[in-house]
């Protein structure tokens, strides 16, 4: 099955068992300061999975685009990319375990075709220190699915990670681990605070015996192992407890996430561990191999990163960003020049971006429109920030000659030639060979120095991205929330109708606003946005929202929503209008949170304040506001 069959065969498998499809989050989540990108299927149904209902009901499904900046380095092998789609399907509050476990089980064998005989699980050991059992229930469901199928079921306890490399395989089936195997915010179940919810997951391998296992990982190879022949396809999540002040209490509702990697399942049909020939990405490699004239099995990481970057590019162009040297802008800039660079060690030196994009986006528009309606428009933000970095590579040979006339280039020459230039180290060591330009020894250390220092300054999402979810829940940030609102309405009023949302960024310090608008404001019209927002609140608008279809929402109501943004059939609304009034003075498409009426705002004596206006973009402008005395 090609990737695009497996994604439509999912939604309808679940479909068939009475899920509501809904729609992809955008790659930039709103209202979360914890990270930049959507990085999880998880990540935007978590204050679902915490307790809040969901308009389409309590069983879900749908293909949730993610990216994971940190995973940068990473590509290049066989598994690893920056942009993923994670299959995902939801219970909230409905089924459990037997029906979970079962059901993805029949979808990778029954519909997609895999070999039973090389499924391998991972389940919670449990903690004896905290009382929490072992995960016997899911044990149990695993076990009679593999006698079913002829197969030894047989357990094997591991523990940590660390212990598998020890322990090994022993013939297991079903593997059990601590740590690995339970899901909560704060990464552990010792570590969680009063009142957190958590659980239990099972994780399903896939293994490759064509690979052999690699010793430099560890003595023994283990289904949690790096080597490759085991590659993980999906976690199944049950959310079944809360900590206590006395310890861990069963959940009164009890909810199943799963979330699967389609690049890693689509792989596993084709029998081969290298996700880069699957139906999403091959045929970017093929378009590679023609214009370089290269093959991929001789330049396989020049090919696998142009790729995996550009394909993220086009997904975060597609989301409303554009290059830049801030935030999500920045790491799209990284993946693109990252990509040309590479495109360079193959000899394609100028506008490869006019032949792979058209590739990228001819393989997603039948399934995603949205990357249909902006295709143009994406295009010429990706030629021009091509076009950019081809001055740019001169630049830095103009800048790294400069350098190398007052004496050895250093590690830190180097540095600034890529941090502050945008040139490649590579090209920069490369250069100074061809023009037998000095280095000095260290200068490999210092480099590497240097970076470490950038990561720490620009990581964009962690381990724990999935901490982002209630990041803002506190009553400061829903004070930000409906001050955000308010904003945005005063905006329209002030400036126009052309006033979109194009992103917005909540702390507990301020809020951060971007908008679609062609010119610097005024102080004038600054003054104004701060007095409208100001009466509004000390007007006590009573904060409601109800649910409605989309499509009257949207075509009949008019409320106002995210560029960018997609919605399901029926959606959340945020109204907040004044009592005895017919008319709401704000009307939009929310997920929350929000104070129950704006007076909350000026509590202390506080006044909503606008610190900064500035250019996020080109046509976008971004505003910092606060709450102050």
């Amino acid at each position: 099955m090609t990737a695009q069959e497996i994604r439509k065969a999912y939604i309808k498998f679940f479909q068939d068992k009475n899920h509501a499809v809904i729609n992809r989050a955008r790659l930039v989540p709103e209202n979360d300061p914890t990270t930049l990108f959507t990085g999880s299927g998880m990540q935007p149904l978590l204050p679902y999975l915490l307790g809040e209902s969901h308009p389409d009901g309590n069983r879900l499904v749908d293909s949730q685009t993610c990216l994971r900046a940190q995973d940068i380095e990473e590509v290049g092998d066989n598994r690893h990319t920056t942009f993923f789609e994670m299959l995902g399907n939801w219970s909230l509050g409905d089924y459990f375990k037997q029906e979970q476990i079962n059901w993805f089980f029949e979808f990778v064998t029954s519909v997609v075709g895999l070999d039973p005989n090389r499924i391998f699980v991972t389940c919670y050991s449990g903690d004896e220190e905290l009382s929490i059992p072992k995960d016997i229930d899911s044990q149990s469901v695993w076990t009679k699915i593999f006698e079913s199928k002829g197969i030894d079921a047989k357990t094997v306890d591991i523990g940590s990670e660390e212990n598998g490399y020890l322990k090994g395989e022993q013939g297991g089936r079903i593997f059990f681990y601590k740590d690995k195997n339970w899901w909560c915010r704060a990464g552990s179940a010792d570590k969680m605070p009063v009142g957190e919810p958590g659980g239990p997951d099972t994780e399903m391998f896939y293994l490759y015996p064509q690979i052999k296992h690699d010793t430099k990982y560890g003595s023994l190879c283990h289904p949690n192992c790096d080597c490759g022949r085991y590659i993980e396809l999906g976690n199944s999540v049950f959310m079944e407890y809360k900590k206590t002040e006395n310890g861990f209490d069963k959940l009164p509702k009890i909810n199943v996430d799963y979330g699967g990697g389609l690049e890693r399942i689509a792989a596993a049909s084709l029998d081969d561990p290298d996700v880069f020939k699957i139906s999403l990405l091959l045929p970017i490699v093929q378009k590679l191999e023609s214009i370089s004239h290269k093959k991929y099995d001789q330049y396989t990481n020049n090919m696998r990163v142009i790729a995996d970057h550009l394909r993220g590019a086009v997904f975060l162009a597609v989301d409303g960003i554009v290059p830049s040297n801030k935030e999500q802008g920045y790491v799209m800039r990284r993946l693109l020049r990252r990509a040309i660079r590479f495109a360079f060690e193959l000899g394609i030196e100028q506008n490869f971006l006019q032949d792979i994009v058209p590739v990228i986006t001819s393989i997603y528009e039948p399934d995603f429109p949205e990357v249909s309606s902006q295709k143009d428009q994406l295009t010429e933000i990706l030629l021009k920030e091509e076009k950019v970095f081809r001055q740019t590579l001169r630049k830095g040979v103009r800048e790294l000659q400069k350098m190398a006339d007052k004496g050895q280039l250093s590690g830190s020459d180097i540095f600034t030639l890529y941090d502050t230039y945008g040139f490649p180290s590579e090209l920069s060591v490369e250069e100074a060979l061809i023009q037998n330009y000095e280095l000095s020894k260290n200068w490999q250390n210092e480099f590497n120095d240097k970076m470490s220092e950038q990561r720490q300054r620009s990581q964009t999402a962690t381990k724990g991205t999935f901490k982002g979810g209630l990041g803002g829940q506190t009553l400061q940030h829903k004070k930000y929330h409906t001050a955000t609102h308010l904003m945005y309405q005063a905006l329209r009023d002030v400036l126009g109708d052309h006033v979109i949302q194009h992103g917005s960024n909540i702390t507990e310090e301020r809020l951060r606003f971007d908008f679609s608008h062609p010119e610097k404001m005024t102080d004038e019209q600054i003054k104004k946005v701060e007095e409208i927002v100001n009466e509004q609140i000390n007007k006590d608008l009573v904060v409601t929202f109800e649910e409605h279809p989309t499509k009257e929402a949207l075509e009949d109501m008019h409320v106002l929503g995210a560029f960018g943004d997609r919605y399901g059939d029926i959606v959340k609304i945020y109204r907040m209008q004044a009592k005895g009034l017919d008319k709401p003075f704000s009307l939009e498409i929310c997920g929350g949170p929000h104070v129950d009426h704006t007076k909350q705002l000026s509590e202390e004596g506080k006044k909503f304040k606008i610190i900064k206006e500035e250019s996020s973009s080109s046509g976008i402008r971004r505003i910092k506001a606060v709450l102050t005395i």
